[in-house]
């Protein structure tokens, strides 16, 4: 393992036995230091604009959060076995030059998801240097970005140490600082305006679930694999499992909740939220708190832009870039910076782009782990760790079978999924109609449970006998 403030050398390759330490409860640190972000309080808003009662929210965001990120915790168990990051133990299952196509997915998403964080960080501390009299414009922003690239593209070209250092100490700031916000705010709620929310019907409720699955979970599910990989082998998965799960669950159900509370108390915060979601929030706090509130504002989604920037470089060798992770790390950044300003001052609205890309990306990411986990669960031995890099070994090179599946479970989920606020993506939703579900379902976004449950089931049934070939 390599020490912090020091590049880290492994990419893609097999971490030896010499090189993994660590206990499974380590994993909490980054798991809960990515997940800690005040974004989470604005998901509450997000939620109860899919039209529920408050105790429907409530259902949902437990139901979504925890099972979406013990999706999470089961992936991780492939590193431990593994030794080598999610998207090269995807090879088992779509074959050495077959699983291009799903590590290009990941790619996507996890730059999509480092780009929207760093858009955020930069919207929040602009607008908290507005209400301190200290600026907000365009000058604001542009110094916000650098920083935020700076941190955030330093840690994931350093690698590995330095990033659960960081997260070590994000998690401890941040986690102490959203208890005082936290703390400062409760006056705001009102109880009797909350529980005096409507409920909503059976396709609002899928369709908020389905939406916290892939802003959760399903947006990490793809990454699980790149932390665990340091682990001894002898590790218990179970606490693999457990403190994957725990520690990326914990500070999301209970931000959600404290959002629910929030935003169900005051229609106008709520409706500030889908364009500023973090900045909307400083308009409840007093002046003194609005330093402190960047710092955990800013920290809570560098800590997971980190781990999505160290994923993304992963992922896009794995989809066959001949360049080194930190060469990989430094292009995603450039851009993230793109993509950040692009999205800062020229963009537009903010939460229709951004439930488009979650759903649109939630597809196929649903697929490919429904895949993934049927093809882990199927294994009695662990991986074959030359064969991940040989197209002539026992994982071969292209599997057919789990690539079509995986294009077929996308265009049926597409075809099952509505992004009305992102007009890019009106095409989506083509066999709603046809289904009979346009006037019903068309807001539940069926099509990402589909695709899990596709994937998922049909590997389960159909790969037995090839699993047991290359365990022979």
């Amino acid at each position: 393992m390599s020490e912090p403030l020091k590049v880290e050398t492994h990419g893609i390759d097999v971490i030896g036995d010499a090189d993994r330490h660590g206990r499974p409860r380590q994993l909490f640190w980054p798991w809960f230091g990515a997940n800690v972000s005040v974004l989470g309080l604005s998901y509450g808003s997000f939620v109860l604009g899919f039209g529920l009662s408050f105790w429907q929210a409530v259902s949902v965001a437990l139901l979504g959060i925890v099972f979406s990120f013990l999706l999470c915790g089961f992936a991780a168990v492939a590193g431990k076995r593994g030794s080598a990051p999610t998207m090269l133990l995807s090879r088992a299952a779509f074959g050495v030059r077959g699983n291009r196509l799903p590590s290009a997915i990941s790619w996507l998403l996890t730059v999509g998801w480092e780009t929207v964080l760093a858009t955020l960080a930069t919207l929040a501390t602009a607008t908290v240097f507005e209400r301190l009299g200290w600026g907000g414009g365009v000058l604001t922003k542009v110094l916000a970005l650098l920083v935020v690239t700076v941190l955030v593209v330093g840690a994931g070209v350093l690698g590995f140490a330095t990033i659960m250092r960081l997260q070590t100490v994000i998690t401890v700031v941040t986690g102490a600082l959203t208890l005082v916000y936290l703390g400062l705010v409760a006056e705001h709620i009102d109880w009797a305006a909350v529980t005096a929310l409507p409920a909503g019907n059976a396709s609002q409720f899928l369709g908020a679930l389905v939406f916290l699955m892939t802003g959760f979970g399903l947006g990490w599910v793809n990454a699980a694999a790149d932390y665990s990989r340091y682990l001894p082998r002898q590790t218990p998965s179970r606490a693999v499992v457990a403190w994957t799960t725990f520690g990326a669950s914990l500070a999301p159900v209970v931000l959600l909740l404290s959002g629910l509370l929030l935003a169900g108390s005051a229609p106008q915060l709520n409706a500030a939220i889908a364009t500023d979601p973090i900045g909307a929030l400083t308009t409840l706090l007093p002046v003194w708190f609005l330093v402190p509130f960047a710092l955990v504002a800013v920290l809570g989604l560098v800590g997971g832009a980190v781990l999505d920037i160290y994923s993304s470089g992963l992922a896009l060798l794995a989809a066959g870039a001949r360049i080194s992770r930190p060469t990989a790390a430094f292009i995603d950044g450039v851009l993230m910076v793109l993509g950040t300003v692009y999205l800062v001052f020229l963009g537009g609205a903010f939460l229709g782009q951004f439930q488009g890309f979650l759903t649109t990306l939630g597809v196929p990411v649903a697929a490919w782990c429904g895949i993934m986990l049927a093809d882990l669960a199927r294994r009695r031995r662990d991986y074959a760790e030359p064969d991940l890099h040989d197209p002539a070994g026992r994982y071969g090179d292209v599997r057919w079978g789990p690539v079509l599946l995986i294009v077929a479970a996308t265009a049926l989920g597409w075809g099952l999924v509505t992004n009305t606020a992102a007009g890019w993506l009106g095409w989506q939703g083509y066999l709603l109609a046809p289904l009979g579900l346009a006037q019903d379902f068309a807001g539940a976004n069926l099509g990402v449970l589909l695709a899990l449950a596709l994937g998922f089931v049909i590997t389960l049934l159909t790969n037995r006998r090839a699993v047991a070939a290359q365990e022979a």
